[in-house]
């Protein structure tokens, strides 16, 4: 089915497709930049992983200097259509001054200022709470070493600076994301000290008053990880506490969750009591292994809940997967190109009929429309998308990929 009998088909039940295109355009997905280098950064590249995180796979090609890492992006950013983000760890430093994690600034990070002002591209930022020496027995904010705790409380200050930079440079907020490892190995006897402790922590990073047209800060919870399987300091009820009382952003990471939990059906909640939500769109598998995003039953939720709360205005949407078994620029864009697709399938749905139907308690009607919804002609609407975008039809990128991989990629 072409885009104009499509188009045709959605109009019957009142769905502008122009105008469903046109706000799918403004919609900013934050490519997380660890997905190009294995999470290695450039600060430390010979420190060993820690924090629970683990990379699979040795898939040739990944990006060894910050300005490989930036032409990588380009290439995955000419693929996915519309205008976006890039979202950093502080170990992307670009400088070759040799700085102590807390005494990082601005000035090291301005090659990256440069290259998304000239991209038209907005920047988020996360301070990097692990692989380093300081974090190698699981703990920083909540460490009961009073000057390691002091060190990564400034390095999260340091942060925050960069952060607001990025924001006032780029004339968009950045997010500055806080997640940090610590935790337990096994039961422990004091569960409330390090929850003391971070929390201390998080309330001198967070002191400073900054604006919030440059930067916004979030915080983020996980269930578990390698390393800290029986407690986490950072869990969500401690989070989402902490967000809902200093109005802070709440980072709901798909899967930072128990197997069984989505973060679809939470965010109308949280979206009451803090004043905005930052997702981590992933793909969790058996655990929090950050598998490449796919079309699945949960993205597509999550994309329905987005539409039919309007809650654009107030959710910042990141990706944060690593798979080094495959292209590492293709799972960029598959990923990116999924959340897109779900968001358009999200606004290709008759929201306000289905709202008046379920109010009227007409149940039938609901469930009848919301099922033949699913397999309406939205792939028509896409490839028009893709083609009035300027970027590869369906799976035309792959052949740019592959082509890359052999004239870039393999030569590394």
């Amino acid at each position: 089915m072409n885009f104009d009998e499509a188009k045709k088909l959605y109009e019957k039940h009142g769905i502008n497709v122009d105008e469903v295109l046109e706000s799918l355009s403004k919609v900013k997905i934050s490519l997380h930049c660890w997905q190009g280098d294995d999470v290695r950064g450039f600060l430390n590249r010979d420190q060993e992983l820690t924090g629970g995180i683990s990379v699979t796979g040795n898939y040739p090609g990944a990006a060894r200097t910050a300005e490989e890492l930036r032409q990588d992006l380009d290439k995955a950013l000419s693929m996915i259509p519309g205008t976006h983000k890039v979202n950093l760890h502080a170990i992307y430093a670009d400088t070759e001054e040799k700085v102590s994690w807390d005494k990082l600034e601005p000035k090291h990070y301005t090659p990256w200022v440069k290259w998304a002002k000239e991209k038209g591209l907005g920047l988020d930022f996360n301070p990097t709470c692990f692989s380093h020496d300081l974090s190698a027995d699981g703990f920083t904010l909540s460490h009961a070493d009073n000057d390691i705790r002091k060190f990564w409380v400034e390095h999260c200050k340091a942060s925050r600076k960069i952060g607001a930079y990025f924001g006032e440079e780029l004339g968009q907020p950045c997010v500055t994301n806080v997640w940090i490892p610590d935790g337990f190995k096994d039961i422990p006897v004091d569960r409330l000290a390090p929850r003391v402790r971070l929390k201390e922590s998080l309330d001198e990073i967070f002191a400073e008053e900054l604006n919030p047209a440059h930067n916004l800060d979030a915080v983020e919870s996980k269930v578990f990880g390698i390393g800290s399987e029986a407690y986490v300091v950072g869990s969500h009820e401690f989070y989402m506490g902490y967000a809902v009382q200093k109005q802070k952003l709440l980072c709901l990471d798909a899967g930072h969750f128990h197997p069984t939990e989505v973060i679809s059906n939470k965010l109308s909640s949280v979206s009451m009591f803090t004043p905005g939500i930052l997702l981590h769109v992933s793909r969790p598998i058996r655990w929090d292994s950050d598998h490449v995003v796919i079309m699945d039953d949960e993205l597509m939720d999550i994309a329905r809940e987005l539409e039919r709360h309007n809650l654009y205005s107030t959710t910042h949407i990141g990706l944060d997967f690593f798979d080094a078994s495959i292209n590492r620029i293709a799972a960029w864009v598959i990923g990116a190109r999924n959340t897109i697709k779900a968001i358009l399938r999200a606004k290709l749905e008759p929201v306000e009929l289905l709202k008046k139907v379920e109010l009227e308690k007409d149940y039938t009607t609901r469930l009848a429309l919301v099922e033949e919804f699913k397999s309406y002609p939205f792939g028509a609407i896409w490839d028009h998308y893709c083609e009035k975008m300027g970027v590869p039809v369906r799976e035309e990128w792959l052949n740019q990929v592959k082509t890359y991989e052999k004239d870039v990629l393999l030569k590394r």
